[in-house]
């Protein structure tokens, strides 16, 4: 048996501000920092010992990553961070409010933005260009993306880099973002389409899945 741990990231900025934030960068603010401290005790207390840590190129990640291997006195562990576990990207919605969006669009239009799995918010007109995508093709940097398109770039990953890890019996702790993690869960609980809908996962609240040796989910704890 072999365990997998999701987190995602404590309170950020964006989060207090209730804003749409995406591949933004946005910092935790001092709640964030505190609930990924105490997910990293709760950890602490399952006696886990991980062989690797993954986590996207945002700060707010990267950020809840550090606190969580440094209460686990782990902070020795080798740690990939990449665009693939980036949040889903909103598009034109990125730093408005959400609330504002829903008077603009429609409460109907906006939970379709944010909760289905194949709604995709309105676009960008163009791609930005930032320095930590530069070593990449420009076409990674999506203009926006439903939870679907965030899949595509997500379970690859899972299936070059994660999963074999745990099939050899190696510990994993994958901390990310909310969609992120949503597209993990969908595919590992083979949650349909529509049932997705209904998933929420909280911040700095982890989720422990315990794996038999064909990564078959055999139980599944929320810290």
């Amino acid at each position: 048996m072999v365990k997998l741990v999701l987190v995602r990231h404590g309170q950020s900025l964006a989060n207090q501000e209730n804003v749409y934030t995406g591949w933004s960068d946005s910092p935790l603010t001092e709640k964030g920092i505190a609930e990924a401290k105490l997910a990293g005790r709760k950890l602490s207390g399952t006696d886990i010992s991980f062989a690797h840590v993954h986590t996207s190129v945002l700060k707010r990640a990267i950020k809840t990553a550090d606190l969580i291997i440094s209460e686990l006195d782990q902070a020795y562990l080798p740690l990939t961070k990449t665009w693939r576990l980036n949040e889903r990207h909103y598009g034109a919605l990125r730093g408005l409010n959400k609330d504002v969006t829903r008077k603009l669009y429609g409460e109907k239009q906006v939970a379709l933005w944010r909760r289905s799995y194949d709604a995709v918010p309105p676009l960008l007109k163009e791609r930005p260009k930032e320095r930590r995508y530069q070593r990449y093709p420009a076409s990674i940097v999506p203009k926006a993306e439903s939870l679907k398109m965030a899949s595509k770039r997500i379970i690859p990953y899972w299936v070059d880099h994660i999963a074999p890890e745990l099939l050899r019996g190696k510990n994993q702790l994958v901390v990310a973002h909310g969609s992120t993690l949503r597209a993990l869960v969908k595919y590992l609980e083979a949650i349909s389409d529509e049932g997705i809908d209904g998933v929420e996962v909280a911040n700095a609240a982890p989720i422990v899945y315990e794996l038999d040796e064909k990564l078959q989910i055999i139980s599944k704890t929320i810290l």
